[in-house]
């Protein structure tokens, strides 16, 4: 440590051991030795599971039962009313990064149903903090079906701020009940965030971004925010391009279509009902997905690529 309190470490490649099981890298790392970041072309998944079947999920049974201690930072007190900002569907993790930088003193969440990129997010945050400790603690990634289990980790009115960005539109009629957006799960969302708090929304297809808009007209639970109160909202700008999506979108000059709303103080017609959240449903399995994403450019090889860092 130096007089101006700057860590010096040498830097050394290690390998990370990559597993299925999504356990953490097996080799210990001692104190001064970097370790690298993980990288996105070995945790690419074409896949998207249903998000109304998929029941083999992490989720506590209640959020009394949930210990956010093992998934944030040891600045984490245990106080659960401290985690505020929830990313759902945060694909690779530019927002829920952003969220640490911007809200230090906040603790945010990122949720992502597909294995492999929830395992790219945890490994990332993993080695961040290594490199910097102290920082990145405020922020963690869980792979879960935010569709069936969110009000199993959220008190009511716990959340500020919800994140939905670039959701998969599921284009066909006989699958709009797969979106993320809907009158029900707007009301449980509605039920999660706090009088007051806000629910970002972000989307290149315009006729999900039409969805959106109607939905939300269609309840008294939150209110649009104009683009003019917008220019205060420290978190705003970076809702377009902080994901991997957003950036594929600018890359490919597409447009994009936001909607951002308050949370009004009217009482939503939801309670949550955790034994029906564990019943099954109809349709199983894992479906491709309706948008074309750079997981398809995955590798046809078979092998498990040794990941030399």
């Amino acid at each position: 440590m130096t007089d101006s309190g700057v860590c010096e470490v040498k830097t050394k490649k290690i390998k990370l051991d990559e597993k299925e099981d999504g356990e953490k890298p097996t080799e210990s790392l001692s104190e001064g030795k970097l370790m690298e970041l993980p990288r996105k072309k070995f945790y690419r998944q074409r896949a998207h599971a249903n998000p109304l079947s998929d029941r083999d999920m992490f989720h506590p049974a209640t959020p009394e039962t949930m210990n956010w201690s093992e998934f944030f930072g040891p600045s984490f007190t245990g106080d659960s009313s401290k985690v505020r900002n929830a990313d759902i569907g945060c694909g690779y993790g530019g927002l829920l990064f952003k969220l640490s930088e911007i809200f230090p003193d906040e603790f945010s969440v990122g949720y992502e149903i597909r294995h492999k990129v929830s395992k790219y997010v945890q490994d990332k945050i993993t080695a961040l903090r290594h490199n910097e400790p102290g920082k990145w603690e405020n922020i963690c990634c869980l792979r879960t079906n935010a569709m069936r289990f969110l009000s199993h980790f959220f008190q009511k009115g716990q959340l500020s701020r919800m994140f939905f960005l670039y959701p998969d539109p599921h284009f066909k009629k006989s699958k709009h009940k797969w979106r993320i957006i809907s009158i029900p799960l707007i009301s449980e969302y509605a039920y999660l965030i706090k009088a007051g708090g806000i629910l970002y929304t972000v989307t290149d297809v315009l006729q999900y971004h039409e969805w959106v808009l109607e939905n939300f007209a269609a309840t008294k639970l939150f209110e649009k925010i104009s683009d003019e109160e917008l220019k205060d909202d420290p978190i705003f700008p970076f809702i377009f391009d902080s994901s991997e999506e957003g950036k594929k979108v600018t890359r490919n000059e597409g447009s994009k279509y936001h909607a951002v709303y308050r949370r009004t103080a009217i009482e939503p017609q939801f309670e949550p009902n955790f034994e029906k959240k564990d019943q099954d449903h109809d349709e199983g399995g894992e479906v491709e997905s309706e948008r074309d994403t750079e997981e398809a450019e995955l590798s046809s090889s078979d092998a498990k690529p040794t990941v030399d860092l």
